[in-house]
């Protein structure tokens, strides 16, 4: 037993010596380290500026009241189609009391200087038929009669239109409805019936009733960066991609770049328009965020390299070939790049092999 003992011993030990000899030989092999291998090969190439915005309507409409008061009525809803002219909502005037008490004190006074003219015409008139007057002083006093009939009409139309916001002469075309001034889609109705509105003037922008817009005209707004608003240019084609629409791209065309920088973030960029390409069927709506792609510079069926293996030093550009153990560090003269391929104007052939940074193999 306890020879047993011992040769279990002396095994053990055997084992655990061969097992560290063998760990520490093969630590101490070199390690054999294997590229990626990378071929030069003729492409189409282009740089672009990718532009973050988003897509809104050119025509998009404040609907405003004429007068202040309280909305009544809504006729319509966000979503719907509105035609230019057509009523959207009611309102109801709260008169002002000094205005109300001024208009109705105008008609108390054209009340008694329609009475008074009145009874000056017939005291006149009668003196008239016996022929105690003159045609003259007669036309004198019936003029006067007419003009207080007239001052009484326009006093009570004043007082009308105070205290309930339309007359009854213009009731066709009140200001207290509410009417779209273009044909489009209603975006929002940001008011409820009982809601107080007041009219837009010098010192108030007034209550906004309904957002209307044409969504068959829709554009592309965005902010591109002074380091490539230079290179852009007016007619530029544009590719909308919508981040609700991920599988759908839409053509633009760019119409606006702004004059002036505007600054965000300590960064100075312009404002770029570009109107959008809408298919029959698909549905935009306004505010999608998007990104537009604009090509900058392109070439066609140049030599390229993928931009990870070419080596920057100061003003110059290396490649290494050869392999697959041994790379030759060879100098090329680069060109346009899109940020993964670069194009190479001299210093390699088509078909040559780089090496690229990704390690396929180690032992």
């Amino acid at each position: 037993m306890k020879k047993f003992r011992k040769y279990l011993i002396f095994a053990l030990l055997a084992f655990l010596f061969i097992g560290t000899f063998a760990f520490l030989w093969k630590r101490s092999r070199p390690v054999e380290i294997r590229y990626e291998m990378l071929e030069a090969k003729v492409a189409d190439i282009s740089r672009t500026a990718v532009v973050t915005g988003k897509i809104v309507p050119r025509n998009e409409v404040n609907i405003k009241p004429q007068i202040s008061g309280i909305i009544s009525e809504l006729y319509k809803e966000a979503g719907q189609q509105v035609a230019e002219g057509e009523v959207i909502a009611k309102v109801k005037v709260i008169p002002e009391m000094s205005s109300l008490s001024s208009a109705q004190s105008r008609v108390r006074l054209a009340e008694l200087s329609l009475n008074q003219a009145q009874t000056d015409f017939n005291r006149e008139k009668a003196l008239y038929d016996k022929q105690l007057v003159s045609a003259e002083e007669y036309d004198k006093v019936r003029q006067a009669l007419e003009q207080a009939k007239e001052e009484h009409a326009a006093a009570q139309e004043a007082l009308e239109v105070v205290r309930d916001g339309v007359s009854r002469r213009n009731a066709s075309s009140s200001s207290t409805l509410i009417r779209s001034t273009i044909s489009g889609l209603i975006l929002d109705i940001p008011v409820k019936v009982g809601n107080t509105v007041t009219l837009s003037n010098t010192f108030n922008d007034g209550t906004t009733i309904a957002t209307v817009a044409n969504m068959n005209d829709l554009i592309f707004d965005g902010n591109v960066d002074e380091t490539e608003v230079g290179r852009l240019t007016e007619g530029m084609p544009v590719v909308i991609r919508i981040g609700a629409l991920q599988d759908l791209r839409f053509d633009a065309s760019l119409e606006y770049i702004s004059p002036k920088a505007a600054s965000n973030n300590g960064a100075n960029q312009f404002e770029i328009k570009a109107a959008v390409q809408v298919p029959a069927g698909v549905m935009v709506r306004s505010g999608y965020s998007a990104n537009a792609e604009i090509v900058l510079e392109k070439l066609e069926q140049v030599l390229t390299v993928p931009e990870s293996a070419v080596e920057f030093k100061d003003d110059s550009a290396y490649v290494y070939v050869g392999g697959p153990k041994v790379f030759t560090r060879k100098g090329i003269s680069t060109g346009l790049s899109d940020g993964v391929n670069i194009q190479v104007k001299g210093g390699l052939q088509e078909g040559e092999q780089v090496r690229g940074n990704q390690i396929i193999e180690t032992e």
